[in-house]
């Protein structure tokens, strides 16, 4: 050393204060330590650490423990969830630790781009972290080299311990093997052996919520009802959103059946998941658990959902109405001019108030649009009163009709047809798994199958809708086998159950009923 050069000896140890003579204060160590899942093996590997890291700080003279910060059960590739983790780089951040002892990388992040953003953080501050496993210390000039390899490593680790995972659920879907988290599905639970099984209180609400709906009750209907109730839903909450209903109304699982890999992990670090659009394959599963709503009913609900959702009219069928179920009349009512629906107005007429049916068309463009008469809500409600009653007096004729009704309903079987399609299916799928094993290009085959499915779907939902036709036909012999006196008064129970629509004409109204038997009566 030249004699014009002084060395000045370094005064920082790894940690964040300056150490002179008369302070040689100790270095605050923290630990961390995580575990990457619940189990009991785990949860005891987690004890085993929060001791170690204790007994290991402590036993050196130098050192004054500044904390164990441990996650339990939190995965690794990102930190956003570990809330020790975050604690512990605030503390960082606010100069409570000199120096952070770990395990490994791989337990203090999987992920590279996380993991020397935090040491490059902790750096800045002088603050060391010490990785056990890989002899590493941040503030040595080797380390950030080291570390970013190791880093990479355990990412790519990570992500390899990702992909067996989504193969090994892809083994369990081809085998038929249905995963579910019972404790938030409504109507499920599970026995020693794993299985779902039916919790009969549980699936009392199901069969409820798909009664009701059929009954012409609206999502909204529905969930205002389970709350009034005190029901609460699979995750044991007490609000009902209407997102909830519908998912119970269109989860096939209720039939029996099960669709697996309704969604994908997109990103492994960020757990990311989406709906699959068809980036992956996808297993149907029939008959996977015991049925809580027939495949005929889940059917007409499905088929009820599509109509609501689609309601159009007037003469063009081009006008998009919202369905409404506030009451029973409400889009049932149609206008014999333009087709058009009645809706229901509060009327006040020269200062008189009464509450009146009237075509949209005419509210919307005037009666030049449309010249439909205007027609009083007790008019109308004694009208369906009055037809009802028709039904009942004339209970012998009507029952003949209904019972030719039901033999031409009957006679309309697509069974044989739906049998070979079926079969034809079963084939297509075994030629779609060997394409599939022998990686070669399965395109063709998958559109045959598409079609296939289809023609299925429409030939399932004919015979719900025929199946739904018998249930109203024979609701309707026993109403009138059942009914020994005629109804005195309005019924809105009644009208939802039996009546299907009213056309309302200038002398006269036609109440049509779910059954196919039409009542005309005089105005």
């Amino acid at each position: 050393m030249n004699e014009n050069v002084t060395l000045i000896p370094a005064r920082r140890r790894a940690g964040s204060r300056i150490i002179t003579k008369e302070e040689k204060p100790k270095l605050r160590v923290a630990a961390y330590c995580r575990v990457s899942t619940d189990s009991d093996e785990q949860a005891g590997s987690y004890e085993v650490q929060v001791q170690h890291y204790t007994d290991y700080i402590e036993r050196n003279a130098d050192w004054e423990l500044a904390g164990i910060y441990a996650d339990d059960g939190i995965s690794g590739t990102n930190t956003k969830k570990r809330e020790a983790f975050n604690d512990m780089i605030d503390d960082c951040m606010a100069g409570k630790i000199d120096m952070v002892i770990t395990k490994s990388i791989s337990r203090f992040a999987r992920n590279t781009i996380d993991c020397l953003k935090y040491v490059r953080q902790l750096k800045e501050k002088n603050i060391a972290i010490v990785f056990e496993k890989e002899n590493i210390n941040t503030l040595e000039a080797s380390g950030e080299l080291l570390l970013t390899i190791m880093a990479s490593l355990a990412q790519q680790e990570s992500a390899s311990l990702s992909q067996n995972v989504k193969l090994g659920l892809q083994f369990r879907y081809q085998e038929g093997k249905v995963q579910v988290n019972h404790n938030h599905f409504l109507g499920y639970t599970k026995d020693e052996e794993g299985n779902l099984i039916v919790d009969e209180e549980e699936a009392k609400i199901v069969r409820r919520i798909y009664l009701e709906f059929l009954n012409g009750a609206s999502l909204r209907d529905i969930s205002e009802g389970l709350e009034r109730d005190k029901i609460k839903t699979g995750g044991k909450r007490e609000k009902w959103h209407q997102s909830t209903i519908l998912g119970i109304l269109k989860n096939e699982k209720y039939i029996g059946d099960a669709l697996l890999q309704k969604t994908i992990t997109t990103d492994f670090i960020e757990k990311t998941r989406i709906k699959n659009d068809g980036t992956a394959p996808q297993y149907y599963v029939k008959d996977s658990q015991e049925a809580i709503i027939s495949r005929d009913v889940h059917a007409q609900v499905q088929e009820e959902l599509v109509r609501r959702a689609n309601l159009f009219s007037g003469e063009d069928g081009k006008k998009r109405r919202i369905y409404s179920s506030k009451y029973a009349l409400s889009s049932i009512c149609t206008c014999s001019r333009c087709g058009d629906i009645y809706r229901r107005i509060a009327w006040n007429n020269r200062g008189k108030r009464s509450t009146v049916w009237r075509c949209c068309t005419r509210v919307e463009n005037g009666p030049a649009a449309c010249d439909a008469p205007t027609v009083p809500e007790e008019e109308l409600q004694q009208a369906t009163v009055k037809a009802i009653n028709s039904a009942i007096k004339c209970s012998a004729s009507m029952l003949e009709i209904l019972s030719e009704n039901l033999k031409i309903v009957s006679a309309d079987d697509d069974s044989g047809e739906l049998e070979q399609i079926n079969e034809l299916l079963k084939v297509k799928q075994k030629e779609l798994v060997k394409l599939a094993h022998a990686n070669k290009d399965y395109t063709a085959i998958t559109s045959e199958i598409d079609i296939l499915q289809e023609k299925k779907q429409k030939i399932l939902v004919k015979k719900a809708q025929t199946e739904g036709v018998k249930i109203r036909i024979k609701e309707m012999q026993e109403f009138l086998l059942g009914s020994d006196q005629e109804l005195e008064e309005y019924d809105e129970i009644m009208v939802r159950r039996y009546v299907e629509s009213i056309k309302i004409f200038d002398d006269k109204f036609i109440v049509i009923f779910k059954a196919g038997n039409e009542i005309e009566v005089s105005r």
